[in-house]
């Protein structure tokens, strides 16, 4: 087969390459030019995340150095067996050069080159190399408690802005994915002047993360930053590894925690906005089209049709959403007919907000610390000493960027927020970065215009702060929601805010 290669390669003045499968059945034949040869999508050959792919590659090359840097780079993406360089001299085979990843770095490398030799004189078979490299593989891995089904992911964070900034971001989106019951196998950080067009990261950190997914099984690349569904793609073809960004990661912890009708109509419709964007692919082949025969066209394409059903499903959401929305309104103005003022908890996700609820109302509402452990928006009543009562109302929490998808599916929830005579914004003072998480959350109440409704600022946890307040705490109340000797000052600004002041407004 060597021989009828470089013959071939010679006389076409291109290279040729063979991808093999471990069987020995030639899956494809590629032609190249010159100087290179490009590997095409592999996606229909079954792989599993932490082992390689099963497919190596040999291809022909005019160039007697061995190994180049993309033939290397195309080997650790595409998690190959092995790669095999065959140089030749006047069409005949002269040398062939193998690289095959290793599971431990040597001499800055993650990769092995064996001794180049003639075709005929190879003293190892490929199968018996390959079996051996596995083995090394599953060595090197660490111990694994047994699988329940969870995604073992690399987060991932590129940033132009600084360190911190990046770590602090880096450790929110262990949350979330800590949140959507995802297990964090590594991190990785890259600070860039301008991110990366295509891949959004460098091309030799893509190559370390394929390495760490190999080593650390995992199947799953979770990007911080929003990704376009070119990059999307991009990545996803050339570490053949599943792919999402922060935005779809947040969608995902909604779909699994919407608990009521009208949050799992909100989420499917935000999942379904943030996919429509993704249907960008061109298929031309004439499997995709679907006109039967006799028609005057070729009918619409498989994306078209796609596209098509999304955009139905999404009017027929907005439609139930509509109508659930209405039934919410008329909740709404049965409150007002009994004249109850409104208490609104708003704030940073995982701030307190439904533990403090539970405290002041004696309830029992789910309240973990967890980002977005509530997302369907809860009332209850509360009674204060002078047999006065008010509704108070736990909402979602916010969080920065987030998704638009989300915050316009979430407009009817949010409306409950529209009717509030008084917003509790509610702090975790306990949290380092709690400064911009205020400000997120102020921003998103202009945004919404809900910056005129009175508001309290309630700084939470302060168990936690060992009686080490900031100076910078003012105009508000330090509680910990746990704690309910900790909430009489903010009770009686509250009842004072609600009645004191309604009634100032009608004496003469």
């Amino acid at each position: 087969m060597a021989r009828a290669l470089t013959s071939l390669s010679t006389e076409l003045n291109r290279q040729i390459g063979l991808i093999i499968h471990r069987s020995g059945k030639v899956e494809f034949v590629i032609l190249g030019d010159h100087s290179r040869i490009e590997i095409p999508v592999l996606s229909n050959i079954r792989t599993s995340g932490g082992r390689l792919r099963g497919l190596r590659c040999v291809h022909t090359s005019f160039n007697q150095s061995g190994p180049t840097e993309e033939d290397i780079m195309d080997m650790v993406c595409l998690r190959l067996d092995m790669m095999s360089i065959l140089t030749m001299k006047d069409g005949f085979p002269e040398l062939l050069h193998t690289a095959h990843l290793i599971p431990n770095r040597i001499d800055d490398r993650d990769w092995n080159l064996l001794e180049p030799a003639h075709p005929a004189a190879q003293q190892q078979s490929c199968l018996s190399l390959i079996e051996n490299i596995e083995q090394q593989f599953s060595k090197a891995r660490p111990i694994r408690q047994v699988d329940k089904g969870n995604d073992r992911a690399i987060l991932v964070s590129v940033s132009t802005g600084s360190q911190a900034e990046a770590e602090d971001s880096m450790i929110e989106l262990s949350e979330l994915a800590r949140a959507a019951r995802v297990q964090v196998v590594d991190r990785v950080i890259q600070r860039r002047r301008k991110l990366h067009p295509r891949f959004i990261l460098g091309r030799g950190k893509l190559i370390d993360i394929v390495l760490m997914s190999l080593r650390d099984n995992a199947n799953l690349l979770i990007f911080d930053q929003e990704l376009t569904p070119s990059q999307v793609r991009s990545v996803t073809n050339h570490t053949d590894l599943r792919v999402i960004d922060r935005t779809q990661l947040i969608l995902d912890i909604f779909a699994s925690r919407a608990l009521s009708r009208e949050g799992k109509l909100q989420i499917e419709m935000a999942q379904l906005k943030y996919l429509l964007p993704m249907l960008t692919t061109k298929d031309d082949a004439l499997s995709r089209l679907t006109g039967g025969i006799g028609a005057r066209g070729p009918g619409e394409t498989k994306l078209e049709i796609d596209r098509r059903r999304i955009n139905d499903r999404i009017a027929r959401l907005a439609k139930e959403l509509k109508a659930v929305g209405k039934q919410r309104y008329h909740r709404r103005n049965r409150r007002r007919k009994h004249d109850v003022p409104v208490v609104s908890l708003v704030g940073y996700t995982n701030a307190g907000k439904s533990t403090l609820l539970n405290t002041l109302t004696n309830s029992h509402i789910q309240a973990e610390d967890m980002l977005f452990a509530t997302l369907d928006p809860t009332s209850r009543r509360l009674r204060f000493p002078e047999d006065t009562e008010v509704i108070i109302t736990d909402t979602v929490g916010f969080i920065r960027q987030l998704p638009a998808e989300l915050l316009k599916s979430f407009e009817s929830t949010l409306e409950e927020l529209f009717e509030a005579d008084l917003l509790l914004h509610i702090i975790d003072i306990s949290n380092h970065a709690w400064k911009e998480q205020v400000k997120v959350v102020e921003e998103l109440l202009e945004k919404l215009d809900l910056d005129k409704i009175p508001c309290l600022r309630v700084y939470n946890k302060i168990d936690q702060m060992n009686d080490n307040l900031p100076s910078q705490v003012k105009n508000g109340f330090c509680i910990c929601a746990r704690d309910a000797g900790t909430l009489k000052e903010l009770l009686g600004m509250m009842e004072h805010q609600l009645f004191d002041m309604s009634r100032a407004q009608y004496l003469p």
